[in-house]
């Protein structure tokens, strides 16, 4: 069965929605469909499968036989940073004046890409990055997708339209092509964490950047709670990524980074020792050798030219 595209807004300009998705794909079904029904009229759909074994291809195969839903498997599980580099180079390659990035559990209401494109008229298209408002399943703010108004301080007003912040997470993320052009890519070697916090500030140290409170999106996250390697029970060696990568992040601001992130691992490791989980010294060796690889991390950023 073929989905039909809503056709009620015309526009030159043409959006690629770039959509990353592992073994979801209930979900993802609830976000092609969000994105189908969008308003604005030009805007295309690719799908990154980061090999996905649940049927995710059955699925697009058999439900979205649309010739603007673009599907491509990456072969292997590259992680979130991975995905979000794939996608942004086959976008490229597919043609786009701008690109909107987003997760597959990311569900976008109907305005939401034409309150960006709103924004991107007021601002004579001058900026490096938009970032909507992101909400939780009951409609409260989501607390992972918060943005920063500038490298260490936090988003507190999210009402007010067009304020300029420094980073946003990859949940209904909006950039120009030309922007990926002049920056680069995401950082594929980062797999997972990270990703996003570096890409943005990588734009907005060049560019004004901006938070449109206008353009809302649901972030059907299982939680309303970021991850802490102080509070959760499994899956605790995911956390190398996080402080490796973070080194990269930091490092790049300088002396005033490098006191932020000592600081910022010091509040980790004492909300370790106060917590009641098991495992503490494991957990405390952990961020100490991810801190230690990271000095040693300089990974590469890739080009779309």
């Amino acid at each position: 069965m073929k989905k039909a595209f809503n056709n009620t807004v015309n526009d030159k300009k043409k959006v690629m929605a770039i959509v990353v998705t592992y073994n979801r794909k209930e979900l993802l079904k609830e976000c092609i469909n969000a994105l189908i029904s969008q308003n604005y009229r030009n805007c295309e759909i690719l799908i990154i499968d980061n090999a996905s074994t649940d049927g995710t291809k059955e699925l697009i195969d058999k439900e979205f036989n649309n010739n603007k839903i673009h599907y491509k498997n990456t072969g292997s599980n590259l992680g979130g940073a991975g995905g979000f580099n794939y996608g942004m180079k086959e976008a490229y390659k597919l043609g786009c004046d701008y690109m909107w990035i987003m997760d597959d559990d990311c569900i976008v209401h109907k305005d939401s890409l034409e309150k960006l494109m709103e924004a991107d008229k007021e601002l004579n298209s001058n900026y490096g990055f938009l970032s909507s408002k992101v909400l939780w399943k009951d409609d409260s703010i989501c607390v992972m997708n918060i943005q920063k108004k500038k490298f260490s301080r936090w988003l507190k007003n999210f009402n007010r339209n067009l304020q300029t912040i420094a980073m946003a997470s990859f949940v209904s993320l909006f950039v120009k092509t030309s922007i990926v052009e002049e920056v680069g890519l995401p950082i594929k070697d980062f797999f997972i964490w990270t990703d996003d916090w570096e890409y943005t500030r990588r734009i907005s140290r060049k560019h004004k950047c901006y938070y449109v409170a206008d353009s809302v999106v649901t972030h059907k996250s299982k939680q309303n709670v970021g991850a802490s390697i102080a509070t959760v029970d499994d899956r605790l060696e995911r956390f190398k990524y996080l402080y490796r990568n973070d080194v990269v992040l930091y490092r790049r601001e300088g002396i005033k980074g490098w006191i932020l992130l000592y600081i910022r691992i010091a509040l980790h490791k004492i909300r370790i020792i106060l917590s009641n989980k098991n495992n503490k010294i494991e957990r405390l060796e952990i961020i100490n050798e991810a801190i230690k690889k990271g000095k040693n991390f300089y990974p590469k950023v890739e080009f779309v030219k």
